[in-house]
């Protein structure tokens, strides 16, 4: 399965243009033959969190036309990074996942809000998984902040997610926390880590960029440096498969102890 990870800047506050950003990224990743395709966080607005009772899209509705009509067209899965979604009074940071057929098989919201830039402020925490199936692999989908929970992370492992994908806008201070955390965590559940990063800056930020796709073994198969680009890499359940059986650490948990 080859995976297209989209590193991408977002307008700040500004949907329409990342919206027709992203169909030119989707179009050329396509053209590279990608079976799934990997957005960043909150790319349509970016952290524009103030003007999100304005700009956040009702219960998803333009992006999930958006990006069903691109799957449908490419015949692509999508992992479409998450956006701001307006349900009622709240404002979730969701991640919408789609098939080859367009159709949305996941929504997951962020579950751990970033208190360090307001997200609670503006935002509501979801409280659903992040399971889903990718051309029938098992997957599982978090948001940024999220893999700094190896406990979230790690019951997705558990209940059969073998590939982790990650969507973010991860500050440039921290990249070394992003880089370390990304590579742990696929090692201690020996699952494939896709983790698709913003680049740019907004009015308070500067973010990092080095996506990365990672294998099991916490080996980096490609990394991005701070520029837009897309990474390509193939992904091989049997592969995952073997490593898993060479280090059987899910058949060694002393689940009578932990």
């Amino acid at each position: 399965m080859k995976v297209a990870v989209i590193q991408m800047d977002i307008q700040f506050g500004n949907p329409q243009l990342n919206f027709e950003h992203v169909t030119k990224k989707i179009r050329e990743a396509c053209n590279e033959k990608a079976d799934v395709i990997v957005l960043p966080e909150l790319w349509t607005t970016g952290y524009d969190l103030k003007n999100l009772d304005d700009i956040g899209d009702p219960n998803g509705e333009k992006t999930i036309e958006f990006i069903s009509s691109l799957a449908v067209t490419y015949h692509v899965n999508i992992i479409a990074g998450s956006v701001a979604v307006r349900k009622g009074n709240d404002v979730f940071n969701t991640m919408m996942v789609f098939d080859r057929e367009g159709k949305m098989v996941k929504e997951y919201s962020k579950v751990h809000l970033f208190r360090l830039m307001n997200e609670e402020q503006y935002l509501t925490s979801g409280s659903d998984d992040g399971h889903f199936r990718i051309d029938d692999h098992p997957a599982a989908g978090f948001i940024c902040y999220d893999i700094r929970f190896p406990e979230w992370m790690r019951k997705h492992a558990l209940e059969g997610a073998k590939i982790l994908f990650i969507p973010a806008e991860w500050p440039k201070p921290r990249n070394d926390h992003w880089r370390n955390l990304l590579i742990t965590r696929a090692i201690e559940n020996q699952c494939y880590v896709v983790a698709c990063n913003r680049i740019g800056s907004d009015p308070a930020n500067e973010f990092g960029g080095h996506s990365m796709v990672i294998n099991p073994w916490g080996e980096i198969i490609t990394e991005a440096e701070e520029s837009e680009t897309t990474l390509y890499a193939d992904i091989s359940i049997e592969e995952l498969d073997e490593i898993r059986q060479r280090i059987p650490v899910y058949e060694d948990r002393r689940t009578d102890l932990y």
